[in-house]
């Protein structure tokens, strides 16, 4: 079912940037929210807090790197006068409709709507919190003369997110057991409790500065989450062919329901459209490419590590991808990558890709290559993550046990026919590719977190900004700082990039050479390696500094106009 703002939205006033207060012309309660009707007729304009699709696939923070920086890797955001995600509109609508949904005589549909609208409070204050950390809980809708809530402090991040959990409960036991790849279900309502109680629980370990309690409490809930879906939804893992079977569940039309929870729907049919396609291969978005640590850490086909290999920092693009888990070659293109339903082979295309290593994921048939014109669902919640969510959280509390992996971690990776992690293995032998990485992880499972941490990057590229959470709730946020690399070059000179007896690029210094069927890109103006003529990886945007703040970029700062209306309000820590 397709979801669209309806003028009855309009009408009560959900459009709306601050905490606006009830609309004096909006429809009267007592003559509307009579029926169930009534109830999911306003309900549908929550599902616009839901993530676009340029949400979900336009990462930019270190897997996916783009020809430009965001102000947090550069350590440029500032105080932002108004605005800044200080938003509460959505909040106003949701606790609107939960003031007066009871005006409906029928309780089972009073309840099931109630549960969709604290999921989406719950979604909402998720959201709140990750950025600005403490802020007011509000469950009412304020009247104009309450001086007293339009004043309200900041409350406790720790209350905040007590109430969260209670509207997840509160949903999860009224919402339909029903799966609805369009609807949000108790099987939405109990992922985003996994997604929300592993966050909160890794972000109270991993920050002591902020004294914050129960983080065992939260990683056990996301567990208890996990575990009944896990157990009840009856959703699988995807699987097809192993070489294209991680590829197919994005490229598809529709969301395959069988793993994707809840999705984004978009068609030809009702002209609704994303951009993927477009920005995959052009240069209007950024060019963007995985980034080269990104690359190195997927394993071996056979489960051990690229970077055990002896030279394998030196390895020219052919080489590297050979033999390796084969999510690599269906999250970018590899040789002999062919476009979905077409036979002619390509190799990456420089001017659609800064660091050489193209993407795929998502991309569709030619056909929906126009601007603005791909329909490929696009996945906000699917069970792959709620597996991965369910392993990190055993691991963080110490619980997990080579069983919990199989009936995890294993399912993921053996749509692709990869080996699984071996616990003892793991935790006997730390990678320490990975573990330099995170210096902030110690303990006697570090080993297997690693490795929970590896297989999260690899299958969520790309997906719903996750990368970003995860950094900023594991206290990571040096990894922003440092070059962003693509492909390793020894220098000017003709390359093959899939070894077919054409040259596919020529890297040139001087004299701009004709090479018919070739891409020519010139070393120091159109390509930069980091030590110039003498070779080495891609190096983008090396000319701008990128910085990390630790005592202050862990959080938004609020806006000074707030403040200003708001003498209860208080900064963040270090922002002025």
């Amino acid at each position: 079912m397709k979801r669209t703002i309806s003028c009855l939205a309009i009408a009560l006033g959900l459009v709306s940037c601050n905490l606006d207060l009830l609309p004096q012309d909006a429809i009267a309660p007592e003559t509307f929210f009579k029926t169930e009707n009534d109830l999911q007729l306003y309900t549908n304009s929550f599902y616009n807090a839901l993530p676009g699709a340029e949400d979900v696939y336009n990462e930019d923070v270190d897997n996916v790197v783009k020809t430009s920086l965001r102000d947090e890797l550069r350590g440029t955001r500032v105080v932002p006068t108004s605005g800044g995600g200080w938003s509460w509109g959505t909040l106003r609508n949701i606790n609107y409709f939960l003031a007066n949904s009871n005006k409906c005589p029928d309780p089972k549909a009073v309840a099931k709507y109630n549960g969709l609208a604290r999921f989406f409070r719950a979604y909402f204050y998720f959201g709140m919190v990750k950025r600005f950390g403490d802020v007011p809980w509000y469950s009412q809708p304020i009247e104009s003369n309450n001086e007293e809530m339009l004043t309200k402090a900041r409350d406790p991040r720790a209350m905040v997110m007590d109430s969260v959990m209670a509207d997840l409960d509160y949903a999860i036991a009224n919402l339909g057991n029903a799966r609805q790849v369009n609807t949000v279900t108790k099987w939405t309502a109990l992922a985003l409790k996994s997604r929300i109680a592993l966050y909160e629980g890794t972000f109270r370990k991993y920050h002591p500065e902020y004294n914050l309690p129960n983080a065992d409490k939260f990683l056990d809930e996301c567990i208890a989450a996990s575990d009944e879906l896990m157990k009840n939804s009856g959703y699988t893992i995807y699987k097809a062919t192993p070489q294209t079977a991680y590829q197919k569940l994005f490229a598809s039309d529709n969301a395959i329901a069988e793993e994707v929870i809840l999705a984004r729907d978009f068609s030809d049919e009702s002209q609704v459209y994303h951009n993927l396609n477009y920005y995959t291969m052009t240069a209007s978005y950024g060019r963007p490419g995985l980034e080269k640590r990104l690359v190195n850490s997927y394993l071996m086909a056979d489960g051990s590590r690229f970077t055990d290999i002896q030279g394998y920092d030196t390895m020219q693009f052919f080489e590297e991808v050979q033999n390796r888990d084969p999510r690599l070659s269906q999250t970018i293109r590899t040789p002999g990558y062919t476009r979905i339903g077409e036979t002619t082979r390509l190799v990456p295309e420089f001017g659609a890709t800064v660091t050489g290593y193209q993407l795929i994921k998502f991309v569709s048939e030619p056909k929906w290559d126009t601007f603005n014109k791909d329909i490929t669902d696009m996945p906000i919640f699917r069970y792959a993550e709620v597996l991965l969510n369910f392993a990190e959280a055993k691991a963080e509390r110490g619980t997990l046990t080579q069983a919990d992996l199989d009936r995890s971690i294993k399912l993921i990776r053996d749509r692709v026919g990869m080996p699984t992690i071996h616990m003892a293995d793991a935790n006997a032998k730390p990678d320490p590719y990975q573990a330099e990485m995170y210096p902030q992880l110690k303990g006697a499972n570090k080993g297997v977190l690693l490795e929970i941490r590896r297989e999260r990057r690899v299958e969520l590229v790309m997906e719903n900004f996750f990368r970003w959470d995860d950094i900023i709730r594991w206290k990571e946020g040096q990894l922003l700082t440092r070059p962003f690399k693509g492909m390793y070059f020894p220098g000017p000179g003709n390359f093959d990039l899939d070894k077919d007896g054409k040259v596919d690029l020529v890297i040139y210094e001087g004299t701009k050479p004709t090479v018919p069927g070739a891409q020519i890109l010139k070393l120091g103006s159109e390509i930069s390696l980091e030590n110039g003529n003498k070779g080495g990886n891609i190096v983008i945007n090396g000319h701008i500094n990128k910085s990390w703040n630790e005592a202050r970029d862990y959080l938004y700062p609020l806006p000074t106009q707030e403040i200003l209306l708001n003498p209860n309000l208080t900064q963040n820590p270090n922002w002025k």
